[in-house]
């Protein structure tokens, strides 16, 4: 199976050791897209907040979970498990709910859990539902999602391998994605390798006016010009 370029191993690590809060502010500085796209809203929350950064790539469907499908009640999909494999390792399966309002039922649970993660998945985002969460947790599953709920109800995939949106985010198969505690967001590929060394250049900017506010020497008039050169 050929996958397009994949993103050096130790890029990644490099990434998994940044907060998302800094690399969504290291996006910014290229300029690439409006600063208010990229990143699913308050619609969608990391669920387990003490895991470490996720990062992954993204293998997308749909989903209803209100009404049974027309040909009848069908949980798996084997030819979607054949879809996610298609996308590289490691790999962010990301539900889009098309039901209004979505989270009548949680297509994810232990079971789930456990095929994604022996499929090579990660991380799970949905602007649906989630549940069986201890078990879940025990997986070593990301989870970010719209809710928690108690059944999956009539949970069903009828489409995989198109663009989705969940929380406002927009998806793409493939895509490089990076989660915590804060949200969910996508890196362009192209600046991938560099968010890093923006990410050091920024820390080290607002170190030095948190360091500042701190400091006996703090005054208004002399704050201004720290931050206009930490900018």
């Amino acid at each position: 199976m050929a996958f397009e370029p994949a993103i050096p191993a130790e890029e990644l690590d490099a990434l998994r050791r940044l907060d998302t809060c800094t690399v969504s502010s290291a996006i910014e500085t290229f300029q690439l897209r409006l600063r208010n796209a990229g990143f699913a809203d308050a619609r969608v929350s990391c669920i387990f907040e003490d895991f470490p950064p996720l990062v992954g790539y993204a293998a997308t469907a749909r989903l209803r979970t209100g009404e049974p499908p027309i040909a009848g009640f069908h949980h798996d999909r084997h030819d979607w498990w054949d879809s996610i494999l298609q996308v590289q390792e490691p790999r962010i399966v990301v539900l889009q709910d098309l039901d209004e309002p979505p989270g009548v039922g949680a297509f994810l649970g232990d079971v789930q859990a456990a095929i994604l993660r022996a499929l090579g998945g990660v991380g799970y985002v949905t602007n649906g539902a989630v549940r069986e969460l201890p078990r879940v947790k025990d997986s070593g599953l990301h989870l970010f999602a719209g809710s928690v709920a108690v059944s999956h109800a009539y949970a069903h995939i009828f489409d995989f391998g198109s663009k989705v949106n969940v929380g406002g985010l927009e998806v793409q198969p493939g895509d490089l994605m990076h989660g915590d505690r804060h949200g969910i967001l996508t890196i362009p590929k192209q600046i991938a390798s560099e968010i890093p060394a923006v990410a050091a250049r920024l820390r080290r900017a607002d170190k030095e006016v948190i360091d500042f506010c701190r400091s006996p020497e703090f005054s208004v008039d002399r704050l201004r010009q720290v931050v206009k050169g930490s900018s």
